[in-house]
């Protein structure tokens, strides 16, 4: 909204600096300080709220240290995460941008999804909160409709590179060149594509379309049936990841904060012709925006952690954890990185991949043996992985500053993508 009136400003009556709004930088800035004070002011009055209200956790006893002890610790804290989300983007980015437009709608859809979880754990006393089956159809509607935009809306695009060009697009800004044009980029008219990036490969650019080509001459007319799926499996793969990350103070919150700022320096390339061409990789119009977007999440989780740390002040519940999955997952989507998520979410892959393997060697050797013995033998002392390290007596803020390590370094792999081919 900001945007707009500085826009009419500086077009109607030159307003001094209103001009430095169109710079995706400054208002990618703006956006993480705004989300940050949101997070850090009304998240108090949020916690107070919620104690007035009882919104407490309700804690088995598992026998984890320091479990008891948080019995009664206000959930429903997403709602901070959901704020310091929203607010600043409204204010600061283009609204009329596809791109916003679908992360604005993700972030609400499942923070809805997940506050009715909340809601009836809290206030209808049933612990099992909202029945996974709904959750899953939730999911899985968002990536019907994320996928179906993705792939028809006729503003999602990409230009490939050819040769050479006369214009450059820096920071948001279109720039004509007239001293070295032989030295710029030029890149082919903004067409439809269902083209992703693949890492560690030189010329990294995978079509979903071309699984299909034993179709015939018109085999890219059918690439939705296996984009869309696609679409389906990450957004749901990676909202669940994100929720069983979700058990430890600060571990969801500060993982997804480490995720999200790699994931902006790639939309900011890719929306960058300069970056793109030198690296190498798909210029995406447009989508340099989303970096406000993005500020304004790597903000609201790092302002969340504030009162996430260890000792946790505040849960976000499944209100955040599966809100901040699957905005991962649609941005990763939207920015055409999608196939770096094992790499970049290693840590919800992993959590994840321990609760599956869990149950299905529980299963195995109680067919084997018997459930007695499959009990006694179970992979993890506890499933997710965090838990298990618990078990073990590793201290909750030892284990959660360790995870963090992890993500960073798998954030810097990530990023040395972009050139290690």
């Amino acid at each position: 909204m900001l945007y707009y009136l500085f826009d009419f400003l500086d077009k109607k009556y030159d307003f001094l600096g209103a001009g430095v709004f169109q710079y995706i930088s400054f208002r990618a800035a703006m956006a993480i300080i705004t989300s940050l004070i949101i997070s850090l002011i009304f998240g108090k009055k949020i916690i107070a709220y919620l104690q007035l209200k009882q919104v407490g956790e309700t804690v088995r006893d598992l026998g984890l240290e320091g479990q008891i002890q948080k019995q009664g610790t206000p959930t429903m804290g997403g709602l901070i995460i959901l704020g310091a989300i929203l607010i600043p983007t409204l204010l600061f980015a283009k609204l009329h941008n596809i791109y916003i437009v679908l992360m604005l709608f993700s972030t609400v859809w499942l923070g809805l999804i997940g506050f009715l979880d909340d809601y009836i754990k809290v206030f209808k006393k049933d612990k099992q909160g909202l029945k996974g089956i709904f959750k899953v159809v939730g999911q899985v509607g968002l990536g019907l409709i994320v996928g179906s935009v993705l792939y028809f809306n006729q503003n999602i695009v990409i230009k490939e590179k050819i040769r050479n060009s006369n214009e450059v697009v820096i920071d948001g800004h279109v720039f004509e060149n007239t001293v070295d044009s032989q030295n710029l980029p030029k890149y082919s008219a903004q067409h439809k594509s269902t083209k992703t990036t693949i890492p560690f490969i030189k010329n990294n650019e995978f079509d979903y379309a071309s699984v299909l080509k034993f179709l015939g001459n018109n085999y890219q007319n059918w690439a939705w049936l296996i984009f869309i799926p696609m679409v389906v499996v990450i957004i749901t793969a990676v909202s669940n990841g994100a929720n069983m990350t979700d058990g430890l103070d600060g571990l969801a919150s500060g993982t997804s904060a480490i995720i999200g700022a790699t994931l902006g320096i790639f939309a900011y390339v890719s929306g960058n012709t300069v970056f793109a061409n030198y690296l190498n990789i798909m210029y995406i119009p447009n989508s340099g925006e989303l970096v406000i977007f993005i500020g304004a999440f790597v903000g609201a989780c790092v302002g969340f952690i504030w009162y996430n740390t260890f000792p946790a002040q505040v849960f976000m519940g499944d209100t955040g954890s599966l809100a901040l999955g699957g905005i991962i997952a649609v941005f990763a989507l939207a920015i055409r990185k999608e196939l770096l998520i094992p790499i970049l979410c290693g840590i919800f892959l992993v959590e994840n991949l321990s609760v599956m393997l869990q149950v299905a060697y529980f299963k195995y050797q109680k067919k084997r043996k018997g459930v007695e013995f499959a009990r006694a033998n179970r992979l993890f002392k506890m499933a997710p992985l965090h838990h298990h390290y618990q078990k073990n007596g590793f201290h909750e803020a030892k284990i959660v500053t360790r995870f963090w390590i992890i993500g960073v370094m798998l954030a810097l792999l990530t990023i040395v993508t972009l050139k290690l081919r």
